[in-house]
C-alpha cells in the first residue's frame, strides 16, 4: 500500500471514528430516537411511529403537565423497554380519580386527548395519590389499555429518559408534538399553615 493510500485510509477511519463519537454524544446527551411499541398513547401516537425524544432541555426546564415523557417503569431495571405516557401530575399535586375523571388538587381537569369514549378509572383500586417531590404522575391517553401510575405509582424524574417532541415517521404524520394547556386548572393555594406544619404550598396549572 502506498503512502497516499495510507493516508486515504486513516483519514477515513478518523472521519468514522468522528462521527461514531458524535452521533453517541447526541444520542446520550442531546436527542434520541425511539419507537412507539404499546397502545397506550392512541391515538395520539400510534405503535410503530417514531417519535424523538428530547433529552437536552429538561436538564436545564423542568416537565410540564401534558409533556409525554419516555421513561423507565418503576421496579424495572435501566436498558428494559421504556414507557411512553402523558404527565398529568407534577411534584406536590393531589390525583385523584371520580366517576371517570381526573382531578387535581381537587379540580377536574379538560382531557381532550383521550382516547374517544373512555373514562379513567383506577386499575388497582386506589383513586387517591399525593406526588411526592421529585416524582411525575403519569397515565397513557388510550386510559383502557395502559399500565400506567394507576399501577406502579408516581414515576421518580430520575427515571425519565426526556421528552417526547417530533413525530418523525411515517412521513405523513410528521409533527412537532404540542404540550397542552390546562386553562380550567386555576391555581391552587393551601392554608398557610397545614396541620402536618408543612410549608406553604401553591400550584400553579
Amino acid at each position: 500500500m502506498t503512502q497516499r493510500a495510507r493516508g486515504c485510509l486513516l483519514e477515513a477511519v478518523e472521519t468514522l471514528v468522528l462521527t461514531l463519537i458524535i452521533f453517541l454524544v447526541i444520542q446520550n446527551f442531546v436527542a434520541q430516537p425511539y419507537q412507539v411499541e404499546q397502545q397506550s398513547m392512541e391515538n395520539t401516537l400510534l405503535p410503530n411511529q417514531y417519535v424523538l425524544v428530547d433529552k437536552l432541555t429538561p436538564r436545564f426546564d423542568t416537565y410540564k403537565r401534558g409533556d409525554i415523557v419516555v421513561f423507565t417503569p418503576p421496579g424495572q431495571e435501566p436498558g428494559s423497554t421504556p414507557y411512553i405516557k402523558r404527565v398529568i401530575g407534577l411534584p406536590g399535586d393531589v390525583v385523584d380519580l371520580r366517576n371517570g375523571h381526573v382531578f387535581i388538587n381537587g379540580q377536574e381537569i379538560s382531557e381532550p386527548y383521550v382516547y374517544p369514549g373512555q373514562v379513567t378509572e383506577p386499575l388497582n383500586g386506589q383513586s387517591h395519590w399525593v406526588v411526592p417531590a421529585g416524582s411525575l404522575f403519569v397515565m397513557g391517553d388510550h386510559r383502557e389499555n395502559s399500565s400506567d401510575s394507576r399501577v406502579f405509582g408516581p414515576v421518580p424524574i430520575a427515571n425519565v429518559i426526556g421528552r417526547a417532541w417530533l413525530r418523525y415517521w411515517p412521513l405523513n404524520t410528521f409533527e412537532v408534538i404540542a404540550t397542552p394547556t390546562y386553562p380550567d386548572l386555576s391555581p391552587i393555594v393551601l392554608p398557610s399553615v397545614p396541620p402536618s406544619g408543612a410549608a406553604d404550598f401553591a400550584r400553579a396549572a
